[in-house]
């Protein structure tokens, strides 16, 4: 357990600092539309630290959650995507974004348990409002590529933070600081 506690700084840190140097998005002209769109969830930190948490938190939870709440947020993101294609608005989409981060992490950090379906159902709001700015910044990329690149690089997120959680197993205190950490890069993204 020793070599977790000592490795786990290392990747707190080595993550704060991809999710705050990643910043621009591949141009789907060059790059083709998956990668475009596998690009974007990891351009901002607000985008990778809600994913990463929602893996972590689902991981926190246990069970059947470790694969239903991930799940559901990418299927209710790509809800979000299909609504910003269609033209409906979504309002306060960039607010609800920076809300995830903090919620999500918060949710981390005081080890909150819910019943799965609540969990399911907070993820979802989020959720919708990914997938919608996604839509919303898909720019001149094929819709079914750009949507199956994010949805890859979502999926990639919840992985790494589930594996997170279960490397840090019942060392909830690393879980903690991870997700205090998290909800404090959202109050500086929303301060900023």
């Amino acid at each position: 357990m020793r070599h977790i506690t000592k490795i786990t700084p290392v990747l707190t840190g080595a993550f704060a600092i991809v999710a705050s140097s990643a910043s621009a998005h591949l141009p789907p002209g060059i790059y083709g539309s998956v990668a475009a769109g596998f690009s974007h969830p990891l351009s901002g930190a607000d985008h990778i630290l809600t994913m990463v948490a929602v893996g972590l938190w689902a991981s926190m939870l246990g069970g059947r959650a470790i694969i239903a709440v991930p799940a559901t947020f990418v299927l209710t993101m790509l809800a979000g995507f299909v609504l910003a294609m269609a033209g409906v608005p979504v309002p306060f989409v960039e607010q609800i974004i920076l809300a995830s981060v903090i919620v999500l992490g918060l949710l981390v950090a005081l080890s909150v348990t819910v019943d799965m379906r609540i969990g399911m159902a907070i993820v979802a709001v989020f959720a919708l409002c990914h997938g919608h700015a996604h839509g919303a910044e898909m720019g001149q990329a094929g819709a079914l590529r750009f949507m199956f690149g994010f949805g890859a690089a979502t999926i990639m997120l919840h992985v790494i933070g589930i594996g997170f959680g279960l490397l840090i197993g019942r060392n909830r205190m690393l879980a903690r600081i991870m997700g205090a950490g998290a909800a404090l890069t959202g109050v500086m993204l929303a301060i900023s």
